[in-house]
């Protein structure tokens, strides 16, 4: 092995130039350690046929697709990509929830180590579940390492408890180049000595679907004074949202952004005082975001699921934590952050040291690659 570089197959269901938290994520491992390691990416398309791209140094194959069916993309042809690339492979390093690539990893027989980075449960496919259950006990089993990014995906899944021998905690880092313009726009802030306006500007950024709880945000804040709602993102309730926020008669306080570039996005984040993360399931189990507004010193409300998000922002030292699904309880917080100028820019900093002590991706990579080499080291 110390003749060449480690072998390292990376499986998800999709890749950048899609931008969920998982894909960012993955796109993260698979540029930061390439130059180290042959890195290879799988993953792939939403619909059509399979590609072969070199993206930032990185080989990406995406395997064709007739289209996505419950999320999950239909593709015979992953099966047979994953069978030949993972035969070179001496680490696969999959994605989960993704059941096919539990399937490829299973019809293949494999022989090499595997390590699954375990993002969050399936929650709302129950029927799914059914089905796929017995097929995720059998991949868990087979897997020889499970990682997740706190000790709540763990504490809060169905089904990992019973793995908790294999399970490895590498929480996920900020990307650099945030973590580098919220440096800059700091530094940049205190030069000018920028004071804040009467009227507090509360964030969301995320998809606009059930979990995310954007409803119970909108009627939040319709108990709110003094205080601006800016929602960036899209989805299938974005209409009803729209429609919510004219029926209790707050339209004019609130901004719906849609899909804006990722420096739109760090704009938004530099402008607001608070981000909210208000989902209502723990199908949000990290809340990349929040690491993203943290580092730019921004206090975060966040709800209490069972999961690895309240450990992400802790409550009333970066921010403030309410139970999910209660606008009351949401409003109660968005208002005290509003009355409360000095404890929102002391959580703020609280939070930005937080992510430089505990978030960074320095230390995710540097983590995963000592996974990496102490696990070939041992492959058979």
């Amino acid at each position: 092995m110390s003749d060449r570089k480690i072998r390292v197959l990376e499986v998800n269901k999709l890749y950048y130039p899609v931008t969920g938290g998982i894909e960012r994520l993955v796109q993260q491992i698979a540029e930061g350690l390439y130059q180290k390691m042959d890195v290879k990416v799988l993953v792939c398309r939403e619909k059509g046929f399979g590609t072969k791209e070199l993206i930032n140094g990185v080989e990406v194959i995406r395997a064709g697709s007739a289209g996505m069916l419950l999320s999950l993309p239909i593709s015979l042809s992953f099966l047979v990509k994953f069978r030949k690339m993972s035969k070179n492979a001496d680490i696969v390093h999959v994605h989960l929830p993704f059941p096919l690539a539990d399937l490829a990893c299973l019809l293949s027989n494999y022989k090499g180590k595997i390590i699954v980075s375990w993002h969050s449960d399936i929650v709302r496919q129950k029927k799914m579940m059914k089905f796929y259950k017995p097929l995720m006990k059998k991949f868990l089993k087979r897997a020889d390492l499970i990682l997740v990014a706190t000790q709540g995906h763990i504490d809060g899944s169905d089904y990992l408890p019973e793995y908790r021998d294999k399970c490895k905690i590498v929480p996920y880092g900020v990307e650099p180049r945030i973590e580098q313009l919220a440096d800059e726009y700091l530094s940049c802030k205190e030069l000018n000595n920028e004071g804040s306006s009467k009227s507090v500007k509360f964030l969301f950024i995320g998809r606009l679907v059930y979990y995310k709880g954007c409803e119970v945000l909108i009627e939040a804040f319709s108990k709110v004074k003094n205080g601006e709602l800016c929602l960036v993102g899209t989805g299938p309730l974005e209409e009803r949202l729209k429609q919510k926020t004219i029926d209790l008669g707050i339209a004019e306080k609130v901004m719906f952004r849609g899909a804006i570039t990722d420096d739109e996005m760090i704009q938004c984040i530099y402008d607001c005082d608070a981000l909210v993360l208000p989902s209502i399931v723990k199908s949000e189990a990290f809340g990349l975001v929040q690491l993203e507004a943290m580092v730019f010193q921004k206090p975060v409300i966040n709800t209490n699921l069972p999961s690895g998000v309240p450990f992400v922002s802790l409550d009333k030292e970066t921010g403030l934590t309410v139970e999910p699904g209660s606008p009351e309880e949401l409003a109660k917080a968005m208002q005290w952050l509003i009355d409360h100028e000095d404890a929102r820019i002391t959580m703020g900093k609280n939070g930005r040291q937080r992510v430089k002590a505990q978030f960074t991706t320095k230390d995710m990579l540097e983590n995963i690659e000592h996974i990496y080499c102490e696990l070939a080291k041992n492959k058979e």
